[in-house]
């Protein structure tokens, strides 16, 4: 069905993974889309997080080296705001910017990462409102958010519904607000291509992305401040990063 449309034609150059636009696809066409992949790639997210003593260096409380640095070198007001947490997971990234000043809202579409984070959030003693749901679903007050932050939810959009989610993103921003992201480098990905996405019915977990397909996604809704390879800080440094992923940090026009 994805490689016949003649709906579909690339977006960009970058002949590693070229990107595909659905644009033209209506909603009860792109929902058909959701349904090929949902069977196999949503039940996990509950799976993935009832284990926490995994070795995943993502459940561990660090904040992102990459938001650690932004806030330390000033690129945020002082006066914070609001700032939103996309696929917050155990809310470490979240806690985070509550302790940095921000006004936190977290959101996470598993059930068993937002009661992890439930648990996080309350030994902390800092505030933040946690909300389980689809960040396609779930109602945001438009140009209400001085930061969204985004660290490892975009790789795991589909690709039909990547116009979409830069959409949102772009909405729930206040004119002058910050999008910042850590996402997967093409290394650090599955290796799928929009079409085997559709061909094997699933992200395999998660997609890779070129330096040249994350600036031509978002370079054109964003000024991009920052676009560069996660740095692997020490060990006791208090910091997570890991060097198979990308941070960008864009800022909405004023």
């Amino acid at each position: 069905m994805f490689e016949n449309s003649s709906k579909m034609t690339l977006t960009t150059q970058d002949d590693a993974c070229s990107l595909q636009d659905f644009s033209s696809l209506s909603e009860a066409e792109l929902r058909a889309l959701d349904t090929s992949l949902q069977a196999q790639d949503s039940p996990r997210w509950d799976a993935f997080y009832q284990d926490r003593a995994k070795p995943i260096p993502f459940f561990g409380e660090q904040p992102d080296e990459s938001l650690a640095a932004w806030l330390d070198d000033g690129h945020f007001p002082v006066n914070r705001g609001r700032a939103l947490d996309l696929g917050c997971g155990n809310a470490r990234n979240a806690i985070h910017l509550a302790r940095s000043g921000f006004q936190v809202e977290a959101l996470d579409y598993s059930a068993q990462a937002i009661a992890w984070a439930r648990e996080r959030v309350a030994a902390s003693g800092t505030e933040v409102t946690l909300r389980q749901g689809d960040f396609f679903e779930l109602a945001l007050p438009e140009g209400a958010y001085d930061l969204v932050y985004d660290s490892g939810c975009f790789h795991h959009i589909a690709p039909h519904r990547r116009a979409g989610y830069v959409a949102r993103v772009l909405r729930a921003l206040k004119p002058g607000g910050h999008f910042g992201l850590c996402s997967f480098r093409p290394e650090g990905g599955s290796g799928f291509s929009d079409a085997e996405v559709y061909a094997r019915h699933s992200l395999g977990g998660g997609l890779g992305y070129s330096e040249a397909q994350l600036r031509a996604l978002w370079s054109p809704a964003l000024q991009l401040r920052e676009l560069r390879q996660m740095r692997k800080p020490a060990a006791d440094s208090g910091r997570f990063g890991e060097t198979f992923l990308w941070v960008m940090l864009g800022q909405k026009q004023a």
